[in-house]
């Protein structure tokens, strides 16, 4: 035997001359049975909302799409930008040159002293004979000319060219935009703008 208690009950018994017990089933009631047909609302609510969902979506897409477009303007605009920056760049590098320097000093009057006379701080000594720097033609003349500042005129020069022109100073400085011209004796450079 086990040690389970049953799990069935007992059947029970009929008294004699009673009728045996129907099995229950279930019916659906008459009621129930006819369908219930769907209403004109439900229909429209449910199309309504499917159009609803359409429109924001293409909503949503055009949105995306003029965000793009923006983008690559954008993206566009900052390459310019860089072109822009880097040509000034190239423009200030060549305006800083000491060959630059030196011609507009040579422009304004300086000249380069052959003798140079150095004061010592330690004891301010002065070492050296001081001597009058004599001017030459050509005295800083470079053994090699720069072609990177030909075509770029000296500092006086530039100001007789903006009152003659009546253009700014920073157009002549740069050499009005355009390449420099080629240089028989100089080092050619390739103009990168």
């Amino acid at each position: 035997m086990s040690a389970l208690p049953a799990q069935t009950r007992p059947a029970r018994r009929l008294a004699p001359g009673a009728a045996p017990e129907r099995s229950r089933r279930l019916r659906p009631a008459p009621e129930a049975v006819r369908r219930a047909r769907p209403k004109l609302a439900y229909a429209v609510v449910s199309l309504v909302s499917i159009g609803a969902i359409a429109m924001v979506q293409l909503l949503l897409s055009i949105a995306m799409t003029q965000g793009a477009y923006e983008l690559d303007a954008q993206v566009l605009r900052q390459a310019e930008l860089q072109r822009e920056q880097q040509k000034l760049s190239d423009d200030l590098d060549r305006l800083e040159s000491p060959q630059y320097l030196a011609m507009n000093a040579e422009a304004l009057g300086m000249v380069p002293n052959s003798d140079p006379v150095y004061l010592r701080l330690s004891d301010g000594a002065v070492l050296g004979q001081p001597t009058a720097a004599q001017g030459s033609s050509g005295s800083s003349a470079a053994l090699v000319p720069n072609a990177l500042i030909d075509g770029v005129p000296p500092v006086t020069a530039q100001g007789a060219e903006q009152t003659a022109k009546g253009g700014d100073a920073a157009n002549a400085a740069a050499g009005g935009g355009n390449a420099a011209p080629p240089v028989p004796d100089g080092l050619p450079t390739p103009a990168t703008h």
